[in-house]
């Protein structure tokens, strides 16, 4: 079990706190995509996996939550619930991020140059849509890149929404 942290600040640091959104709003985006799929599975032991990954994801985010109030600022935005494209829009920003870390490794694993050119235009690919997926969010409010308040309070406003959906 973790020591508490004796000289340490009482808050997040910012670092940690970014990646801590980047996990609650990928899983968020995640939960919500799983739980609609689920009621049409009809296979039982791929219906018992996205089961199980709910209840993993449902757990993970409670236990995120809980740092939310040790972040740098505790001002929070309070405005309704989130629409489902700002969800589906966040899944897709984090698909796009995913394959970018995906085929930026992959290119350092790969010794055959048309498969490293095939996976250069991919990940550039991936780049790009990445940065149309972003431009869209920001344009409609969805991801307040520049407002850690607001980026965190849609954060908690989403992944409550997932757990409760």
């Amino acid at each position: 079990m973790a020591k508490p942290n004796a000289g340490y600040p009482a808050h997040l640091a910012w670092h940690e706190t970014l990646e801590l959104h980047e996990l609650v709003a990928f899983q968020s985006a995640q939960l919500v995509s799983f739980k609609k799929k689920l009621p049409t599975l009809q296979d039982p032991g791929l219906r018992a996996l996205y089961t199980e990954a709910v209840a993993s994801l449902t757990k993970n985010l409670t236990e995120l939550l809980a740092f939310y109030p040790k972040a740098p600022s505790a001002h929070r935005d309070s405005k309704g619930d989130v629409e489902l494209p700002d969800v589906e829009s966040a899944q897709l920003l984090g698909i796009m991020k995913t394959a970018v870390r995906n085929y930026a490794i992959a290119i350092t694993e790969t010794a055959t140059p048309q498969l490293r050119d095939t996976f250069v235009r991919h990940l550039n690919a991936a780049i790009a849509l990445h940065a149309k997926v972003f431009a869209f969010m920001y344009e409609r409010g969805y991801y307040p890149a520049y407002n850690l308040d607001q980026l965190l309070a849609g954060d908690v406003k989403n992944a409550t929404r997932a757990i409760q959906l």
